[in-house]
């Protein structure tokens, strides 16, 4: 996947724009609570299925500022720190075609973000619910292999 990833962002010149047809580059967030045993997963609204927040890059190549972004604006929780700014996971996966889209992938670049202060979150219109769930419950919500991963990968952050 890592190959696949580098390979992509090298010989795509507008890797970083929706616009572009066969796919683009993505910036996710796997938000911790405070003291790092919850996270915050979306039932997101178009795929309807669980899943970490969330969304396109639009131009912009600093994907862990989109990530962070992207999590602010899914969650309307402000108070939110990066806690590394090296990739904590990446996945490349099939979004389905939808009225005038076509299928396409998405190249994810996975970062992990930690909520300081308040928890308190505002479900968006991206979203059907979202939900602070404890990692070790995670597997309630979804099975995704890549979501899975991202909980295995939970243990060891620092």
């Amino acid at each position: 996947m890592a190959s696949r990833m580098r390979y992509f962002v090298a010989h795509q010149r507008c890797c970083f724009d929706r616009e572009l047809s066969l796919g683009h580059v993505t910036g996710s967030a796997w938000l911790l609570d405070a003291r790092r045993q919850r996270v915050l997963l979306t039932h997101h609204a178009k795929l309807d299925k669980w899943m970490q927040l969330g969304g396109h890059a639009d131009g912009e190549s600093d994907v862990a500022s989109v990530a962070h972004r992207e999590a602010a604006e899914e969650s309307g929780i402000a108070d939110l720190r990066l806690l590394s700014p090296e990739l904590f996971d990446i996945d490349i996966h099939l979004i389905p075609a939808r009225r005038n889209e076509p299928s396409h992938y998405h190249y994810d670049c996975r970062f992990v973000l930690q909520c300081i202060d308040n928890e308190d979150y505002v479900v968006s219109d991206e979203s059907h619910d979202l939900r602070w769930i404890p990692i070790d419950d995670v597997h309630t919500y979804t099975r995704e292999p890549s979501v899975m991963r991202m909980v295995a990968k939970t243990r060891t952050v620092g």
